[in-house]
Parts: structure tokens; sequence; C-alpha cells
């Protein structure tokens, strides 16, 4: 008999019922030291106080009236995002795969208003992930997320990751954009280099192609800059964003220049929910304490100390850990031994990490843990190590 909720997921054997900065509590009274983040969402910890009174005196006001009138927070977020970053206009969605769509649609338009109706191409690259809708599972293209859903929708082509003879091969007059992450996620924690970035803004320049950047995982803050693009000096025509431009409030975004969206126009896009009055008073809030030079200097400062630590178990469990990557506080663990039995073995010390593919775990903590919980991090992180090499043949 199929559950109440469909079973679309593999879930751990966990429910919480209270948080606290980087500690989740289960239903039992059992503490978690929480390096997920309900994957990179959670950027400020769990009721974080300064964002619980920013959603409850947004809550006291006004809840929703829908994007037919005038939004003073949605405003006041945009001007904030177009102030802090490369862009001239912002649209908010509710997730990041609805930013990817608008991101498609967007990039299509500009062509067919350019009298170019021809380049809808999108270019995307292996291991990718944006998203879960029939447009980010076409543009990923792996079979692992499209077997079984029908015919995919036209127009993607995946290029190996880091492969520049190839990109440069596949930039016909059919491109309207290039899609990437500037860290893979789901993908691994795979870093493109800053080279390969400024390598495909060149390229993107030369032949036309919108630069389309999947700032999901690695935005707001979580690489140590504003956002991960940041690093190599370049900046994108269109880039999405969400997990934790909210802080736990499902909240997402599409930031673009003005060339990029000169397409969309009134009737061209719309959403109920994107960018509600709650939503935007939130997501204010964050980006109000993670824009701040300071707060992203602490980042820094943390990846530092975590990532000695993490170079250190490496070290010490050869059979466990094959190497650490990532930047910021969007790191990871490649491993030798299973990365579910390591992820299961740090359940076992009350610790929570994500798997993802390339057999890494990833390491999403809060932008604002503490040094003590990094420190107890590390700790966990080692005696779960050594119970899975103990039963590792």
């Amino acid at each position: 008999m199929i559950p109440s909720v469909l079973p679309t997921y593999n879930r751990a054997p966990l429910a919480f019922e209270k948080g606290e900065g980087s500690w989740l509590t289960t239903v039992d009274g059992a503490r978690y030291l929480d390096l997920g983040a309900g994957i990179a969402v959670n950027a400020l910890g769990h009721a974080n106080p300064d964002l619980v009174a920013a959603l409850t005196a947004q809550a006291g006001n006004l809840w929703h009236v829908s994007n037919l009138y005038q939004i003073p927070q949605q405003q006041k977020l945009a001007d904030m995002l177009v102030e802090h970053t490369f862009a001239d206009t912002v649209f908010f969605t509710n997730s990041g795969t609805e930013a990817a769509e608008l991101a498609i649609k967007m990039a299509r338009k500009y062509w067919y208003e350019k009298g170019a109706p021809e380049r809808i191409e999108i270019l995307t690259f292996d291991g990718a992930f944006h998203g879960r809708s029939t447009g980010a599972i076409a543009a990923a293209g792996s079979e692992k997320m499209v077997k079984g859903f029908g015919p995919l929708m036209p127009g993607f082509k995946s290029l190996p990751f880091g492969d520049h003879d190839a990109l440069r091969a596949a930039l016909t007059n059919k491109v309207a954009a290039v899609m990437v992450e500037p860290i893979q996620g789901e993908g691994g924690i795979r870093v493109l280099p800053d080279a390969c970035l400024k390598g495909l803004r060149d390229l993107c320049d030369e032949t036309g192609a919108l630069m389309i950047l999947d700032e999901v995982q690695c935005g707001v803050g979580r690489s140590g800059k504003l956002f991960a693009h940041e690093w190599s000096g370049i900046t994108p025509d269109i880039m999405m964003v969400a997990k934790g431009i909210g802080g736990g409030f499902p909240l997402g975004a599409v930031l673009a220049t003005e060339n990029a969206a000169s397409g969309m126009v009134a009737g061209s896009h719309g959403s109920t929910y994107g960018g509600n009055p709650l939503g935007c008073a939130v997501g204010a809030k964050v980006l109000e304490i993670v824009a701040d030079p300071a707060f992203l200097a602490e980042v820094n400062r943390k990846s530092s100390l975590f990532r000695q630590g993490l170079e250190g178990l490496v070290a010490s469990h050869p059979d466990v850990y094959e190497a650490v990557r990532g930047a910021g506080l969007i790191l990871g663990l490649k491993c030798k031994a299973a990365n579910t039995d390591v992820v299961k073995a740090n359940y076992a010390q009350n610790l929570l990490t994500v798997p993802a593919a390339d057999n890494v775990i990833r390491l999403l903590p809060a932008l604002n843990i503490t040094d003590e919980d990094i420190a107890e991090a590390l700790t966990r992180l080692d005696k779960a190590a050594t119970a899975v090499a103990a039963t590792t043949p």
C-alpha cells in the first residue's frame, strides 16, 4: 500500500522538532550536529533570531497579495541584489528549479526578439544539476534523472566537464546560452577553475551566447564571496539563485543584465507566490547579514579552519577518505569507502552530512557555524571514519 507521502525519497529514520544554530533535536530528544543545513539552505543556522524577527514582524502585517500589485518588500530585496551584484533586474521565484525554467526561457526569448529564433540550444556539462522539472532534467541530461519520463524537451547539449575543445566546437550559431555551476553541488563538489570560467566568458563574448550561472547551491556567501563567480572576476548575463537566499524560507530568484532580460516583457512570465512579502522580508535580512564584508571574511576564516582539519582526516584515514574538495563552506570529502556508508556512520555519531555524486559527502554547514562546532564536527567525522575502516574488508 502506497504511503500517504509519495515515496520518492530515501529518508533517514530521523525526525526533528527543534533547531538552534548548527544543532537539531529529534522528537525523542537526541541532538545532532548539522553539516547539511537543509542542503545549503539554512545559511544562518536554525531558528536564527534575526530571521525569526523579520518573519514574525512581516507575518503580523501581510503574507500574500500576488504580483497584481506593488510589493514593497520585493522591491527592497531586488534593489539590494542589484546593488550587490552584476544584475540590473531580478525576478523572484520559490525555488531553484523555477529559477532554472525562467533562465532557459529568458535566454531563448532574448534571441527570438533579436531576430534569431534558431538560437535555442543551451549547452550544459556532465554532472550538472539544475532541478527536477522537465526542462531542468533535460538540461542536465543524466540517465538517472531522465529515464522513464518520456520525450525530453529538445534544445540541450551536455558536454564533458572541463573539456574546452568540446565547448568551443559546440558553440555554433544555434547556441542561445551556456549554463554552468561554478561549483557543482549534487555533482560532487566539483569546482570549475577560475581560468575555465574566464575562458567560458571569453567564448560567450566571441559567439554572442549568453552565460547562465547556476549559483543555487554555491551562492549567497557559501563560497566565501557573496557569489562564487566573483572569485574569477567575471560576471554572467543571467544567474539562478535560491536555497541560502531565504535562509530556510522557500525563495529563489533570477538575476540578469538589462540586455539579457530584454525579451521579457509584461505577460512573458509569472508566479503566484514568487516574491511574496514573507519571503522577501526574510531574504532582505539574509542579504543584509551575508553581504557584509566582515561576515564573508569570517566564512573564509572558518573555511580555512575546517579545511585544515579535513585534510588531517584524509591523512589519518586513507582507506576511507581520498581528498577534500570545494571552497568556502561548500566542502566535500571524496571517499574511498562507499559514501553512503560514511553518511550512515556519521548518523551514528549524531552528525548530519549529505551524499553527492562521484562518491562524495557534502559538508554544507551554516555560514555562521562556531569554531567550537567545527572542532566537534571534526571529532565526530574522525570517529565515524574509524568505525567505517573497522567494518571495511
